[in-house]
Protein backbone atom coordinates (compact mmCIF):
# COMPACT_ATOMS: atom_id res chain seq x y z
CA UNK A 1 0.00 0.00 0.00
CA UNK A 2 1.17 3.99 -0.18
CA UNK A 3 1.28 6.07 2.15
CA UNK A 4 -2.47 7.43 1.61
CA UNK A 5 -3.77 3.82 1.16
CA UNK A 6 -1.80 2.89 4.79
CA UNK A 7 -3.08 6.18 6.28
CA UNK A 8 -6.93 5.41 5.79
CA UNK A 9 -6.40 2.13 7.21
CA UNK A 10 -4.57 2.79 9.89
CA UNK A 11 -7.18 5.62 10.85
CA UNK A 12 -9.87 3.14 10.40
CA UNK A 13 -8.17 1.06 13.04
CA UNK A 14 -7.91 4.23 14.98
CA UNK A 15 -12.05 4.14 14.87
CA UNK A 16 -12.53 1.14 15.61
CA UNK A 17 -11.04 1.64 19.01
CA UNK A 18 -13.03 0.53 21.40
CA UNK A 19 -13.80 -2.76 23.69
CA UNK A 20 -16.59 -4.19 25.91
CA UNK A 21 -14.49 -5.28 28.82
CA UNK A 22 -11.35 -6.31 28.36
CA UNK A 23 -11.48 -7.75 24.91
CA UNK A 24 -8.65 -7.63 22.60
CA UNK A 25 -9.99 -10.39 19.97
CA UNK A 26 -9.81 -7.51 17.15
CA UNK A 27 -6.33 -7.55 17.40
CA UNK A 28 -6.34 -11.51 17.68
CA UNK A 29 -3.86 -13.22 15.72
CA UNK A 30 -1.75 -9.95 14.79
CA UNK A 31 -0.37 -9.37 18.15
CA UNK A 32 1.63 -11.68 20.91
CA UNK A 33 2.28 -10.44 24.68
CA UNK A 34 2.30 -12.46 27.58
CA UNK A 35 3.60 -15.43 25.61
CA UNK A 36 5.55 -17.32 28.72
CA UNK A 37 5.22 -15.21 31.68
CA UNK A 38 7.24 -17.49 35.06
CA UNK A 39 4.19 -17.76 36.76
CA UNK A 40 0.78 -19.02 36.27
CA UNK A 41 -1.69 -16.36 37.81
CA UNK A 42 -5.14 -19.40 37.20
CA UNK A 43 -3.13 -21.54 38.73
CA UNK A 44 -2.00 -19.35 41.83
CA UNK A 45 -5.24 -18.65 42.10
CA UNK A 46 -6.89 -21.98 42.23
CA UNK A 47 -3.94 -23.24 44.79
CA UNK A 48 -6.27 -20.50 47.41
CA UNK A 49 -9.76 -21.82 45.96
CA UNK A 50 -11.96 -23.88 47.76
CA UNK A 51 -16.04 -23.87 47.25
CA UNK A 52 -16.77 -22.17 50.53
CA UNK A 53 -13.66 -19.63 49.52
CA UNK A 54 -15.66 -15.94 49.82
CA UNK A 55 -13.25 -14.20 46.94
CA UNK A 56 -13.17 -10.36 45.43
CA UNK A 57 -12.01 -9.72 42.18
CA UNK A 58 -11.45 -5.76 42.70
CA UNK A 59 -11.31 -4.42 39.31
CA UNK A 60 -13.07 -7.04 37.25
CA UNK A 61 -13.37 -5.53 34.07
CA UNK A 62 -16.24 -6.88 32.50
CA UNK A 63 -15.96 -9.90 34.41
CA UNK A 64 -14.49 -12.52 32.01
CA UNK A 65 -12.14 -13.86 34.48
CA UNK A 66 -13.72 -13.88 37.43
CA UNK A 67 -16.63 -16.19 35.38
CA UNK A 68 -13.82 -18.35 34.11
CA UNK A 69 -12.44 -19.62 37.39
CA UNK A 70 -16.09 -21.35 37.93
CA UNK A 71 -16.26 -21.02 41.49
CA UNK A 72 -19.62 -20.56 42.91
CA UNK A 73 -21.53 -17.54 42.28
CA UNK A 74 -22.84 -17.17 45.75
CA UNK A 75 -19.41 -16.56 47.24
CA UNK A 76 -18.33 -13.88 44.47
CA UNK A 77 -18.14 -10.40 45.06
CA UNK A 78 -16.30 -7.68 42.17
CA UNK A 79 -16.17 -4.25 41.80
CA UNK A 80 -15.18 -2.24 38.88
CA UNK A 81 -15.32 1.70 38.00
CA UNK A 82 -15.09 1.96 33.98
CA UNK A 83 -18.53 2.84 33.16
CA UNK A 84 -18.75 1.14 30.34
CA UNK A 85 -17.75 -2.27 31.92
CA UNK A 86 -19.70 -0.84 35.13
CA UNK A 87 -22.83 -1.52 32.74
CA UNK A 88 -21.69 -4.41 31.29
CA UNK A 89 -20.83 -5.81 34.80
CA UNK A 90 -24.73 -5.24 36.31
CA UNK A 91 -26.16 -6.50 33.14
CA UNK A 92 -23.79 -9.87 33.25
CA UNK A 93 -22.99 -10.30 37.01
CA UNK A 94 -25.95 -8.83 38.77
CA UNK A 95 -28.29 -11.88 37.86
CA UNK A 96 -26.30 -14.71 38.29
CA UNK A 97 -26.40 -13.13 42.12
CA UNK A 98 -22.79 -12.37 42.24
CA UNK A 99 -22.33 -9.49 44.64
CA UNK A 100 -21.32 -6.55 42.57
CA UNK A 101 -20.76 -3.13 43.36
CA UNK A 102 -19.20 0.16 41.91
CA UNK A 103 -16.21 1.18 43.17
CA UNK A 104 -13.25 3.63 41.13
CA UNK A 105 -11.89 4.10 44.57
CA UNK A 106 -9.22 1.57 45.58
CA UNK A 107 -8.58 3.63 49.07
CA UNK A 108 -12.68 3.05 49.88
CA UNK A 109 -14.35 -0.32 48.48
CA UNK A 110 -17.59 -0.92 50.02
CA UNK A 111 -17.51 -4.12 51.70
CA UNK A 112 -17.18 -4.89 55.11
CA UNK A 113 -14.34 -5.47 57.23
CA UNK A 114 -12.75 -8.94 56.96
CA UNK A 115 -15.38 -10.13 54.64
CA UNK A 116 -13.31 -11.74 52.44
CA UNK A 117 -10.55 -15.04 52.48
CA UNK A 118 -9.29 -14.25 48.67
CA UNK A 119 -8.99 -11.12 46.98
CA UNK A 120 -7.50 -10.92 43.24
CA UNK A 121 -6.68 -8.04 41.05
CA UNK A 122 -5.49 -8.64 37.67
CA UNK A 123 -3.98 -5.34 36.59
CA UNK A 124 -6.11 -3.00 38.53
CA UNK A 125 -5.26 -0.48 41.04
CA UNK A 126 -4.96 -1.06 44.65
CA UNK A 127 -4.48 -0.10 48.13
CA UNK A 128 -2.29 -2.30 50.54
CA UNK A 129 -4.40 -0.95 53.61
CA UNK A 130 -7.35 -0.95 52.45
CA UNK A 131 -6.94 -4.80 51.55
CA UNK A 132 -5.91 -5.55 54.70
CA UNK A 133 -9.01 -4.17 56.27
CA UNK A 134 -11.00 -6.34 54.03
CA UNK A 135 -9.27 -9.23 54.76
CA UNK A 136 -9.86 -12.00 57.03
CA UNK A 137 -7.23 -13.47 59.17
CA UNK A 138 -5.07 -15.58 57.80
CA UNK A 139 -6.71 -14.15 54.08
CA UNK A 140 -4.69 -13.84 50.97
CA UNK A 141 -4.24 -10.92 47.97
CA UNK A 142 -3.20 -12.01 44.87
CA UNK A 143 -2.38 -9.91 42.30
CA UNK A 144 -0.76 -9.94 38.97
CA UNK A 145 0.43 -6.38 37.72
CA UNK A 146 1.82 -4.12 34.74
CA UNK A 147 4.46 -2.60 35.96
CA UNK A 148 6.26 1.01 35.45
CA UNK A 149 7.85 0.33 32.57
CA UNK A 150 5.58 -1.48 30.75
CA UNK A 151 5.66 -0.80 26.69
CA UNK A 152 8.22 2.20 27.21
CA UNK A 153 10.21 1.21 24.41
CA UNK A 154 7.02 1.80 22.07
CA UNK A 155 5.72 4.62 24.10
CA UNK A 156 9.37 6.55 23.45
CA UNK A 157 9.05 5.77 19.26
CA UNK A 158 5.59 7.39 18.66
CA UNK A 159 5.84 9.79 22.14
CA UNK A 160 9.34 10.37 22.73
CA UNK A 161 10.03 12.38 26.16
CA UNK A 162 7.09 11.49 27.96
CA UNK A 163 7.02 10.56 31.85
CA UNK A 164 6.23 7.29 32.63
CA UNK A 165 2.36 7.16 34.14
CA UNK A 166 2.59 4.94 37.06
CA UNK A 167 6.10 5.42 38.44
CA UNK A 168 6.72 3.45 41.75
CA UNK A 169 5.19 0.43 40.15
CA UNK A 170 7.55 -2.34 40.20
CA UNK A 171 8.09 -4.81 42.79
CA UNK A 172 10.34 -3.45 45.11
CA UNK A 173 8.57 -0.88 46.10
CA UNK A 174 5.31 -2.68 45.92
CA UNK A 175 6.33 -5.37 48.14
CA UNK A 176 7.43 -3.00 50.68
CA UNK A 177 4.29 -1.11 50.59
CA UNK A 178 2.63 -4.65 51.74
CA UNK A 179 4.78 -5.27 54.37
CA UNK A 180 4.48 -1.73 55.97
CA UNK A 181 0.59 -2.19 55.83
CA UNK A 182 1.26 -5.70 58.01
CA UNK A 183 1.31 -8.25 55.20
CA UNK A 184 3.54 -11.12 54.78
CA UNK A 185 5.22 -11.18 51.24
CA UNK A 186 4.55 -15.19 50.55
CA UNK A 187 5.38 -15.03 46.81
CA UNK A 188 6.81 -12.30 44.86
CA UNK A 189 7.98 -11.88 41.14
CA UNK A 190 8.98 -9.64 37.97
CA UNK A 191 9.39 -10.55 34.75
CA UNK A 192 9.97 -8.11 31.34
CA UNK A 193 9.13 -9.98 28.05
CA UNK A 194 8.29 -8.66 24.60
CA UNK A 195 5.42 -7.84 23.03
CA UNK A 196 5.07 -8.32 19.03
CA UNK A 197 2.77 -6.64 16.52
CA UNK A 198 2.68 -8.07 13.13
CA UNK A 199 0.77 -5.22 11.57
CA UNK A 200 1.56 -1.71 12.86
CA UNK A 201 -3.01 -1.20 12.33
CA UNK A 202 -2.65 -3.89 15.47
CA UNK A 203 -0.43 -1.12 17.24
CA UNK A 204 -2.85 1.48 16.19
CA UNK A 205 -5.70 -0.28 17.52
CA UNK A 206 -3.43 -1.01 20.98
CA UNK A 207 -2.67 2.51 21.22
CA UNK A 208 -5.82 4.24 21.40
CA UNK A 209 -7.05 1.21 23.81
CA UNK A 210 -4.03 1.84 26.25
CA UNK A 211 -4.51 5.59 26.38
CA UNK A 212 -2.94 5.89 29.84
CA UNK A 213 0.36 4.76 28.92
CA UNK A 214 0.02 6.60 24.97
CA UNK A 215 -1.48 9.83 25.72
CA UNK A 216 -2.20 12.34 22.80
CA UNK A 217 -1.71 9.23 20.26
CA UNK A 218 -3.40 9.89 17.17
CA UNK A 219 -2.48 8.56 13.47
CA UNK A 220 -2.14 12.25 12.11
CA UNK A 221 -0.15 13.00 14.88
CA UNK A 222 2.41 10.12 14.69
CA UNK A 223 2.16 9.29 10.90
CA UNK A 224 5.62 9.71 10.12
CA UNK A 225 6.80 7.51 13.21
CA UNK A 226 4.41 4.86 12.05
CA UNK A 227 5.84 5.09 8.29
CA UNK A 228 8.99 3.86 10.22
CA UNK A 229 7.19 1.07 11.82
CA UNK A 230 6.03 0.26 8.90
CA UNK A 231 9.31 0.39 7.27
CA UNK A 232 10.34 -1.88 10.11
CA UNK A 233 7.70 -4.35 9.75
CA UNK A 234 8.38 -4.97 6.14
CA UNK A 235 11.70 -5.94 6.72
CA UNK A 236 11.60 -8.23 9.79
CA UNK A 237 8.22 -8.94 9.98
CA UNK A 238 7.26 -7.23 13.28
CA UNK A 239 7.73 -5.00 15.39
CA UNK A 240 8.86 -5.83 19.22
CA UNK A 241 8.53 -4.11 21.97
CA UNK A 242 8.84 -5.01 26.01
CA UNK A 243 6.09 -5.60 28.72
CA UNK A 244 7.03 -5.44 32.48
CA UNK A 245 4.95 -7.44 34.77
CA UNK A 246 5.20 -8.29 38.17
CA UNK A 247 3.24 -10.70 40.82
CA UNK A 248 2.80 -10.20 44.28
CA UNK A 249 0.70 -13.32 46.83
CA UNK A 250 0.42 -11.55 50.52
CA UNK A 251 -0.83 -13.06 53.11
CA UNK A 252 -2.87 -11.31 56.32
CA UNK A 253 -1.52 -12.81 59.43
CA UNK A 254 -3.81 -15.15 61.58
Amino acid sequence: MNEHELKKAWMEEEEAAHIHGWDFSHIHGRYEEEMSLPWDYRAIIKEYLTPGTKLLDYDTGGGEFLLSLGHPFHNLSATEGYEPNVKLCREKLLPLGIDFKECGNPAKIPYDDEGFDLIINRHGSFDAKELYRLLKPGGVFITQQVGEDNDRDLVERVLPGLPKPFPHLNLTEQRKAFEQAGFRIIRGEEAYQPIRFYDVGAFVWFARIIQWEFPGFSVESCFGKLLDMEREMVDKGKVEGTIHRYLIVAGKPE
